[in-house]
């Protein structure tokens, strides 16, 4: 079920208690690199836990010996909270999985005799985070020990309450876990499409379309191969500081686009700018941004009219051609042959970077208006779907959000509520 009201009322006051006072166990991470490769258990980092769920697809892996992953290996139920960076950020694990948790992470594991699911809760919540804000160490960079992340003196109701509480909230977890997973098929489809139709050439009709040479091999007839420069108009980023007050409009990162196909506009943060530059670097639906620095080649497209501009690690590509459809260049700069070239003539060994000269000198197989019209009327109903999915984990989670609150501090009484004590609700 979920819950949008319920009877606000005075409720007997909960005794608090300090959160390591109901763990069994707290620990810190294990020291290690990062590997792409499957070479051991997943390895869960601070980076892994920003975002509002875990993405296990994407956690990067560990070499470790079998007495180590013993030690440090995830549970269902463990809670993580990173301990510098941002200190008191925190995920509870939903399931098991082969992983094990990094250095920069505190794990937690909650006593049996109170609700996993609830502490996990509590910890996700504002209240513990703004806690361990005014308590944690370090200017530059903010830090956190395990004795000030397990000071939280957490509310605890009656364990029927911890568990019904858990369900509500889980209900809104489970709901924006589905609509990722959807949105996630959604993706892949869009990324199949585009494979069969432009890189194994099974367009619709292909098969009355002879192929012909050409400077990137055998194209369909009709077809035509352009340098990328000459098809857009290219812009480096706006210099600036993101902060998370909205003191101007949305301001669009590396971190924002590098691990998705999509922008989650919710998480973006803002930054301040003069109304002059704000016009110059005001994004437009259909521009597609180039991450130039760090992770370079990584790209998104705009897909909806926002008050945003773009960080200067970024290139923004604007369509001067009609050659060009958006959702088209975007596919094609996703795949697998634009992303070889970007990791090929990418400078720097540390710090990998790409110039805009260096984004936009790449061939591109251009189709016939047909076949690019028939692309983009497929795709375009598939990404409204995937961003009304967006849309509606977005006020899910709002909701989620704002019905917390009140339900950890016992401002909404679910007492009597007819919601099953489900001794698992975890």
């Amino acid at each position: 079920m979920i819950l949008e009201g319920g009877n606000v009322m005075a409720t007997e006051k909960w005794e608090r208690v300090i959160l390591r006072e109901i763990c069994d166990s707290v620990n810190y991470g294990y020291t290690a690199s990062a590997k792409p490769e499957p070479i051991g258990p997943k390895f869960l980092r601070i980076t892994d836990i920003m975002p509002d769920g875990i993405d296990w697809a994407s956690v990067p892996h560990c070499k470790i010996d079998d007495e180590k992953l013993s030690k440090y290996q995830l549970k269902e139920g463990d809670i993580v909270i990173a301990r510098t960076g941002t200190p008191g950020y925190a995920k509870r694990i939903r399931a098991d999985h082969q992983a094990v948790f990094a250095s920069y992470l505190v794990r937690i594991r909650v006593n049996p005799k109170y609700d996993s699911t609830y502490i996990g809760f509590v910890i996700e919540s504002d209240e513990y985070k703004q806690f361990v804000q005014l308590h944690r160490g370090g200017a530059a960079q903010p830090h956190a020990n395990a004795q000030i992340l397990t000071s939280f003196p957490v509310p605890l109701p009656p364990i029927g309450t911890q568990r019904k509480i858990a369900t509500i909230l889980g209900t809104y977890d489970n709901l924006i876990e589905n609509n990722t997973c959807r949105i996630k098929i959604l993706e892949e489809m869009a990324q199949t499409l585009y494979r069969e139709w432009f890189v194994h050439f099974r367009f619709p009709g292909h098969e009355n379309v002879p192929m012909v040479e050409s400077p990137l091999g055998a194209i369909p007839q009709g077809w035509k191969v352009k340098k990328l420069a000459d098809l857009v108009v290219t812009q480096y980023g706006y210099t600036e500081s993101a902060t998370e007050d909205e003191v101007g409009p949305k301001f669009v990162r590396g971190k924002d686009i590098n691990k998705t196909s999509y922008i989650d506009w919710r998480t973006v943060p803002f930054c301040p700018i003069e109304s002059k530059k704000h016009a110059k670097y005001q994004l437009d639906a259909g521009d597609i941004l180039v991450i130039r620095m760090a992770d370079p080649g990584k790209v998104a497209i705009i897909e909806k009219e926002i008050e945003a501009v773009f960080a200067s690690y970024l290139i923004r590509l604007k369509l001067r051609s009609n050659l060009l459809s958006p959702y088209y260049l975007f596919y094609a700069l996703s795949d697998d042959r634009y992303q070889d070239y970007i990791y090929g003539v990418s400078t720097g060994t540390t710090r990998k970077s790409a110039s805009a000269g260096v984004i936009t000198g790449f061939d591109l197989a251009i189709p016939t208006e047909e076949v690019r019209n028939r692309f983009e009327e497929v795709i375009g109903p598939l990404r409204k779907v995937l961003n009304n999915l967006l849309e509606q984990n977005q006020n899910l989670r709002q909701t989620r959000d704002l019905l917390l609150p009140k339900l950890i501090s016992g401002e909404v009484d679910v007492s009597e509520l007819d919601i099953a004590d489900d001794p698992k609700s975890n």
